[in-house]
């Protein structure tokens, strides 16, 4: 239902699932498991798995810290965006990577909940896509020391909040990993 003409695909776009980011991420070994069978589904059903990638001043592009976790692994035809902002698609080639493969519809995965994910969700609906979040393929690092909500708290608001988000001509919604269809809309 994406307000983007010419675009009936679907992709699993995974956001910054890196060691520096979740290396102690709320159940951070459940997620990336997740988001690895996920990424295997969609290879096996053609369905385009974008990946990416954040760098900043925290975050130095090429160190370990940088680097995807090893349990994952971008396929060699598989796009790879660089990103330094929130938003996956501020100041970087997403648009044109999801243009040229056809894709109005993302399945969104990664890390962080109250970040990243929340910034590529929302920078996704107001450009014309529909936004499914994976509930349980998403995570965070406690910031409870600076006033946040424990994690488990912040990931159950974002599902919440993103079952209910509606807007014109789009769709959004929440949905387990065991409940991902490629194919559906939210």
């Amino acid at each position: 239902m994406t307000t983007l003409e010419n675009r009936p695909n679907t992709a699993l776009l995974v956001v910054d699932v890196q060691n520096g980011v979740v290396a102690g991420a709320h159940e951070r070994d459940a997620v990336v498991a997740n988001i690895g069978g996920l990424v295997e589904k969609a290879r096996r059903e053609q369905v385009p798995v974008v990946w990416v990638q954040h760098s900043d001043e925290d975050l130095a592009r090429g160190s370990d810290e940088w680097r995807i976790v090893p349990e994952l692994t971008p396929g060699d035809a598989e796009p790879l965006v660089e990103k330094g902002y929130g938003d996956s698609f501020e100041d970087t080639t997403l648009e044109t990577v999801l243009s040229d493969l056809g894709v109005g519809r993302l399945v969104v995965v990664g890390a962080e909940t109250d970040a990243c994910i929340r910034s590529t969700l929302h920078g996704a609906f107001v450009r014309g896509y529909d936004a499914t979040l994976v509930g349980d393929a998403h995570t965070n690092g406690d910031k409870t020391a600076w006033g946040a909500p424990a994690p488990d708290q912040v990931i159950a608001h974002t599902n919440l909040y993103w079952s209910f988000q509606a807007a014109p001509g789009r769709t959004a919604g929440t949905v387990e990993t065991k409940n991902v269809d490629f194919g559906g809309t939210s």
